[in-house]
């Protein structure tokens, strides 16, 4: 395991649009399956207690909302500085400086990224064209992802 001081003093990669969109894919795929069974648990026993449909559909909703926001800010803010998705393609999320964010800030990213999407996705295209590879999201948080392999040209973060 990494430790703070090492994460701080490593040398990093900015990532950018596609190494961080496989990593979305995969955690779609994690946070569906996941979410799926949720839902089923939250839906089977809403309905056996007499629930009407309605009413389980906007626990659902408000379940999956949930599911999201606290799968994304609880690994962001760990220890892994990532979600499964990033961690697997050596992605970490940090501050500005290199170290760990914290729940408040994983949060404020998390629900950052309705601005990204609202403007047709331009806010997570930035990540691409951005001198530090940063989405809108990242930049309202004060946020980096960076990688720890690959072919571009190493950067070492301040700290």
């Amino acid at each position: 395991m990494t430790s703070e001081y090492d994460l701080i003093s490593a040398t990093y990669r900015y990532a950018g649009f596609w190494w961080r969109f496989v990593a979305a894919l995969v955690d779609s795929i994690i946070a569906s399956i996941c979410g799926m069974i949720i839902g089923g648990v939250i839906g089977f026993q809403m309905g056996a207690g007499g629930a009407d449909v309605d009413s389980v559909q906007v626990v659902g909703g408000i379940a999956g909302l949930v599911w999201n926001w606290l799968y994304f800010a609880m690994f962001e803010s760990s220890s892994m500085r990532g979600t499964p998705g990033k961690r697997l393609l050596g992605i970490r999320v940090v501050d500005e400086t290199g170290g760990r964010i914290g729940f408040g800030r994983a949060t404020g990213r998390y629900f950052a990224k309705i601005l990204s999407a609202s403007i047709l996705l331009v806010g997570f295209m930035m990540a691409g064209w951005t001198r530090k590879k940063q989405a809108l999201h990242d930049m309202v948080a004060g946020c980096l992802v960076v990688r720890e392999q690959g072919d571009y040209k190493p950067i070492t973060l301040p700290g």
